[in-house]
């Protein structure tokens, strides 16, 4: 049997998960989750055949990081996440960490995350999943924001949230709420995006062989 998929790692958490924070608390983020599912994706977020914009970012040192620097001189693949505090972005980073970048690199290409969270925090993310990819901090959301995927919990999810000991503002560099839908780009040498993913339930995240096979369709594309 191959490794489980992101879906498979999230479902068996959320049981776990639901069963120690209780009824009212798991009726809290279920709403949340079926409304994100009912709105969909924003009209607005990133397109095929964008231009990627060369955004001012933080690495996990806290020193300035411009994303083109990071992406390198070939094709790249960006994962935006909503920081350490989130137990599904864990999983998946961790998740890509194991299935994703060893391909990559067989391809030579590289992988970037990126989340509004400190440094600190993105230290935090490293250590949690042993991640050997570049992690980025976009402070205030620049990219997200241009992007079109900046998204907020409603304010009965940071309430929650408090109850359970975290507030969001602390782990964000801008201290506000603002996070982005998970997202998976594939970008060319060019910086135009080539595949957009963008998950609007948190829960769900981009699995990676249809990272890997946006990956091979640009590399057929080019030669």
């Amino acid at each position: 049997m191959g490794p489980a998929t992101i879906s498979q790692e999230a479902d068996d958490f959320t049981v776990d998960f639901n069963r120690r924070i209780g009824e009212r608390l798991t009726a809290v983020f279920a709403t949340e989750q079926a409304r994100l599912r009912s709105e969909g994706i924003p009209v607005v977020s990133v397109a095929l055949g964008a231009n990627l914009p060369n955004a001012p970012l933080l690495d996990a040192h806290g020193s300035p990081a411009w994303l083109y620097d990071a992406l390198g001189s070939d094709a790249a693949v960006i994962v935006f996440y909503r920081g350490a505090w989130c137990p599904y972005c864990n999983l998946a980073l961790a998740h890509y960490q194991r299935e994703l970048l060893p391909r990559l690199l067989e391809r030579g290409l590289g992988l970037v995350a990126i989340s509004p969270q400190t440094p600190t925090s993105s230290n935090l993310s490293i250590a949690e999943g042993a991640l050997e990819f570049m992690v980025l901090s976009d402070p205030a959301n620049f990219l997200a924001t241009a992007l079109g995927i900046l998204t907020e919990p409603t304010p009965e999810v940071r309430i929650a949230q408090t109850e359970l000991g975290f507030d969001l503002a602390d782990s964000n560099a801008d201290a506000t709420g603002g996070i982005p839908f998970p997202t998976v780009l594939v970008v060319d040498s060019d910086r135009i995006v080539r595949f957009a993913d963008v998950q609007v339930d948190y829960t769900r995240r981009t699995e990676v062989p249809d990272i890997l096979a946006a990956v091979d369709a640009l590399e057929q594309r080019r030669s």
